[in-house]
């Protein structure tokens, strides 16, 4: 479980945050009682690989959010003909707007 921090901590006793993240490896800051930041100890000489697995978890989150939003919409049922038709009528709208923008 990650521990809970408020935000003005890391201004008023930022020694006591630092001994925590190090003590449990990651921190939730808080701002009116909402998460909006994780911090996460990592060791020298890794923040490149690091960042870049966050990334990666970003990216895994966004396709779950995309893949819930389809199957609330039912579009996760569709056929392969009927997602041919949307990429086709896709590209045709596409096709006439550029060809407005160009007159």
């Amino acid at each position: 479980m990650v521990k809970f921090v408020n935000y003005r901590d890391l201004r008023n006793t930022p020694s006591s945050v630092w001994a925590a993240l190090e003590k449990n490896g990651a921190l939730a800051i808080v701002a009116n009682g909402e998460p909006r930041a994780l911090m996460l100890d990592i060791e020298e000489g890794e923040l490149e690989g690091a960042l870049q697995l966050i990334r990666r978890v970003r990216a895994q989150m966004a396709l779950s959010r995309l893949r819930a939003s389809a199957a609330r919409r039912g579009v996760d049922r569709l056929t392969d003909e009927e997602i041919d038709a949307e990429i086709r009528a896709a590209r045709s709208e596409r096709k006439r707007t550029a060809k407005r923008r160009k007159a």
